[in-house]
């Protein structure tokens, strides 16, 4: 969906962490040495928007030619076309405010998700609004999906339903305390969870697949046609006639109860996308979305990662650790679902 909006030579990856090289001379609460989480979006700390912590809206690094918000690491054109994090070497803008100092001792591993899954992840749940021993259902259980089911228990779910139709998924998600429904033993997925929630359906539904969702032919056929244009026309298209995979969008309408909130945090690119407003107007559901506002909820976040015993599992996440070298390789069977790649780390030096 976002390929024709990449130019050769691009540098992907908005999920960086490293040790500080140098410093400009604005920035002052870290310094070369130090351990440092680098958060996806760009934010400059002074303005407007992030005066209202929504740091992904940041009015200073907005790409306004593309009528987008704050600018993301590695994210294409839409974005800022900014070098990301899949590199030896990452320049940070706004380095006086971003780069989130972590303490030496624990691996990276407890740390490298802060950029962007941790933060997205209980942005995904904040924005559900699951009362106290509530259900949530979370659709999709990539990287964003487990770690929202493990913070909505952890922040008071009662019971949270994790759906999908990959077993390695399926199966890290029971590892962690989810009632894991995989998708293929299930004609109708709603159905199923109003039989298990006292036929009303989960209090709350968070997105975490999008516009990646299976079993939607159009928005599947919508993408491949647009993938075979040249990149101008593709990107002209997508971004006045892109039509997205709304399988589990709908999905999350028919399950969520009556008076129920869906938080989506899988990203859609869409502009044409139709949407079942009398269902949506008649079941009285509140939807919350967008971009993670990844600073605003690190001080939630550092001392659950920091603490010895991993509450959050995030040591269990990480299916896969490579070089930089075999980044292609790891794109490859992560986007087919292959070799149980649910979480994949790419390690410049390959350590």
């Amino acid at each position: 969906m976002l390929g024709p909006f990449i130019d050769e030579g691009d540098i992907l990856g908005h999920e960086p962490m490293g040790v500080v090289e140098a410093v400009g001379s604005e920035v002052t609460h870290v310094k070369p040495g130090d351990r440092v989480v680098i958060p996806f979006n760009i934010s400059c700390g002074h303005c407007y928007m992030c005066d209202q912590q929504l740091y992904s809206q940041c009015e200073t690094t907005q790409v306004r030619d593309q009528g987008k918000g704050a600018s993301l690491f590695g994210y294409t054109k839409l974005y800022g076309q900014v070098p990301g994090g899949q590199a030896e070497l990452l320049r940070v803008p706004q380095a006086q405010f971003g780069p989130i100092k972590v303490p030496d001792g624990p691996p990276d591993e407890r740390f490298v998700y802060m950029s962007d899954v941790l933060p997205t992840a209980w942005q995904a749940v904040e924005y559900a609004a699951i009362p106290e021993g509530g259900t949530v259902a979370v659709f999709g259980l990539g990287p964003i999906g487990q770690m929202s089911s493990r913070i909505a228990l952890r922040r008071g779910a009662s019971e949270v339903f994790g759906i999908d139709l990959v077993t390695e998924r399926l199966e890290m998600a029971r590892r962690h305390g989810v009632h894991a429904v995989d998708l293929r033993d299930h004609d109708d997925i709603a159905a199923a969870l109003r039989s298990l929630t006292d036929g009303r359906g989960p209090d709350a539904v968070i997105d975490a697949v999008g516009m990646e969702a299976h079993g939607a032919p159009l928005g599947k056929l919508a993408q491949q046609l647009a993938g075979m244009l040249p990149d101008a026309i593709a990107a002209k298209m997508t971004e006045k006639a892109g039509v997205d995979r709304l399988s589990v969008l709908h999905a999350s309408i028919d399950t969520v109860r009556r008076g129920g909130t869906i938080s989506l945090s899988g990203v859609y690119g869409g502009m044409v996308d139709p949407m079942p407003m009398m269902d949506l107007f008649d079941k009285q559901i509140q939807l919350r979305m967008g971009q993670a506002n990844v600073k605003r909820w690190i001080d939630d976040i550092m001392p659950l990662v920091a603490e010895e015993s991993d509450p959050l599992g995030v040591e269990d996440l990480a299916t896969h650790k490579l070089p930089l070298d075999q980044a292609p390789y790891a794109y490859e069977i992560f986007q087919k679902k292959q070799d149980g790649a649910i979480k994949i780390l790419l390690q410049p030096d390959g350590a």
